[in-house]
């Protein structure tokens, strides 16, 4: 009977660390909202796979597991995006500028929508998963202290908003870190991913991040290619 409750903690814990973060970032402590968003990212990655070590996947689980995203993966990064955007809006000229950090927040609620009646989306993502572009919002702030020239402009994160906005929603096919098909042959993109991810970050930490987005994503597309070519030849 405990068992059963496992997956649903520790989703539970993913949404207290995701409440953390939104109030980190209210308060402008930014490097500390992207630490909740990384242990948000952790929770959400052990409570599916605890469901299904346990043989304990439920509705209530799912759903739960969809309203925890959407405030540690579709709110967080919205309020981040607002607080970089409110750094510009000092003088007071541009007073509503910071509100559309919060266009964020409405594609990550269309995104998670989309996924859940999406019958496609069950091993593999189409569009941009929301605690990939989460992680990239929040690396902003550590980005801004080394190249404020790139990062700390009106046009550079708005275009950011809509850019990422749009990768939410889009058609693009992302594969999965989850890993159900382990060998080589089948998975072999998924994996090079994997080692150039970690030796970027291990290098560059956060400022890591951006180069992981557009990696993930171009090996995805080679990904599904191969997948598709295969498909035609089989």
């Amino acid at each position: 009977m405990l068992k059963r409750h496992i997956p649903n903690a520790i989703t539970c814990t993913n949404l207290f660390s995701g409440c953390i973060g939104i109030v980190f970032a209210f308060r402008g402590q930014l490097e500390m909202a992207a630490f909740y968003v990384v242990l948000s990212g952790v929770f959400d990655f052990f409570d599916g796979m605890a469901a299904r070590l346990l043989h304990v996947k439920s509705a209530i689980g799912k759903e739960l597991d969809s309203l925890a995203d959407m405030v540690s993966f579709g709110l967080l990064p919205g309020v981040v995006m607002y607080a970089l955007l409110a750094k510009l809006s000092l003088s007071g000229i541009y007073p509503l500028l910071p509100y559309a950090g919060f266009i964020l927040t409405i594609f990550s609620a269309l995104r998670l929508a989309k996924f859940n009646i999406d019958t496609r989306q069950t091993e593999e993502f189409i569009g941009l998963n929301t605690p990939m572009n989460t992680l990239f919002i929040v690396s902003l702030p550590f980005i801004a202290k080394d190249y404020p020239e790139i990062i700390v402009s009106p046009i550079v994160l708005l275009a950011i908003v809509g850019i990422n906005s749009f990768l939410l929603v889009s058609e693009i096919p992302i594969f999965s870190l989850k890993l159900s098909e382990r060998s080589w042959a089948k998975s072999k993109f998924k994996y090079i991913f994997v080692i150039f991810s970690a030796l970027l970050a291990a290098v560059l930490q956060f400022t890591a991040v951006p180069f992981i987005l557009v990696l993930y994503i171009a090996f995805s597309v080679l990904h599904f290619r191969k997948l598709k070519v295969k498909k035609v030849e089989g």
